[in-house]
């Protein structure tokens, strides 16, 4: 078998089994889309995030201290890598998880060698972007884990090196999977690879609004800090019913970047084949969530809770349903991206080219990038 020691075909097929009924249980969305792709992208990407979410889950741990998440981070990079012990980083590890870990998370730290077996089934160029983007992102949880506080990151650079560590390298990371799986794909890789980061971003800064209260209550924001300064807001300040003139204004200023990110991440969706129904729906569904959760946000600046942005299911049912109808129309795809940001603050294309590229900002913060 490609990737490693021969497994018992019966065995493989109940792993992957277990990889689709675990996805469920811990991520709705990606339990929504991942299915819509092609079997044999499904395996792969349905493998690469539980591999994501078992990083996660390290970083989300309360009662693991800095140096725990570190050590653990680190070995769990190196058994993605095949140079350590899954059963042995798994025994570890799991002990030490709270009540505050979700069920589905802890089953997930406990089975990790069960996903690292279908790991090792993938080709050598599959296997290479698991490695590459669960190392960058353990690396980049350490660096933030380290420097977190309720006084947010320092600048805008920094929340787009933290967004490019947890969720830009994923885009790439599914770039390679979809040029790997198609030759038609793969004659888009520039415009693809130039766009994939800003895709990875736009979906990370919609979270990061959204969950602005909840990241707070665990100790942490991820809210440029100096933006907010020169709008007259101290993060530190942060209660909530927070201001609208002032903590208002900075949270429009990073609906309206978001915003220019999900206009790169449609313009990537456009540039795969229309035929490829499957990887187009996997993209159109999160972006149309993205958009509208921005607009409820846009609406409510002075949120209290992610509950209270947080779009409905109908409405999420509603979002399928057009992007389905639309999958294939390039032009219907943009009146219905138009339609549904209408109203929303857009950055400077100076700052965040529309179509193509990422804003100077994020340039700067990957030039250094592994």
């Amino acid at each position: 078998m490609a990737g490693g020691e021969p497994e018992d075909p019966q065995r493989m097929q109940e792993n992957e089994a277990y990889q689709e009924r675990i996805l469920a249980g811990v991520s709705r969305t990606f339990a929504l889309t991942i299915p819509q792709l092609p079997d044999r992208l499904r395996r792969l990407v349905t493998n690469g995030y539980l591999l994501c979410r078992i990083a996660d889950t390290v970083e989300d741990e309360p009662e693991l201290d800095i140096k725990h998440k570190q050590h653990f981070h680190t070995v769990f990079a190196e058994v993605v890598a095949g140079r350590a012990n899954p059963r042995s980083f798994a025994a570890a590890l799991t002990p030490l998880l709270s009540d505050h870990t979700l069920p589905a998370e802890f089953e997930l730290i406990r089975n990790t060698p069960r996903v690292i077996r279908v790991t090792r089934s993938f080709n050598e160029s599959q296997r290479a972007a698991l490695e590459r983007c669960v190392r960058i992102m353990c690396r980049g949880m350490q660096r933030f884990q380290r420097n977190k506080s309720l006084r947010g990151l320092a600048t805008l650079q920094e929340l787009d090196s933290y967004c490019y560590h947890v969720a830009g390298v994923v885009g790439e990371m599914l770039t390679e999977f979809f040029c790997d799986y198609s030759p038609l794909i793969a004659r888009q890789r520039e415009v693809l690879s130039s766009l994939a980061v800003s895709f990875g971003q736009a979906l990370q800064m919609t979270n990061i609004l959204k969950d602005i209260w909840d990241d707070r209550a665990c100790g942490a924001c991820w809210l440029p800090r100096r933006l907010f300064e020169r709008h007259g807001f101290d993060l530190a300040d942060l209660a909530p019913n927070p201001p609208q003139d002032t903590f208002g204004a900075g949270l429009g200023e990073l609906i309206a970047i978001a915003h220019g990110h999900l206009r790169n991440a449609l313009t990537y969706t456009l540039h795969v084949p229309r035929r490829e129904t499957g990887i187009r729906r996997f993209c159109l569904w999160a972006i149309g969530m993205a958009v509208l959760t921005l607009q409820n946000i846009n609406r409510r600046r002075t949120f209290t809770a992610g509950s209270d942005v947080k779009i409905s299911r109908r409405t999420v049912r509603a979002t399928i349903l057009a992007a389905n109808l639309a999958t294939r129309s390039n032009t219907m795809l943009m009146l219905l991206f138009n339609a549904a940001a209408r109203g929303l603050p857009l950055e400077d294309p100076a700052h965040l080219p529309r179509g193509h590229g990422v804003s100077s900002s994020l340039r700067s913060a990957l030039s250094d990038r592994p």
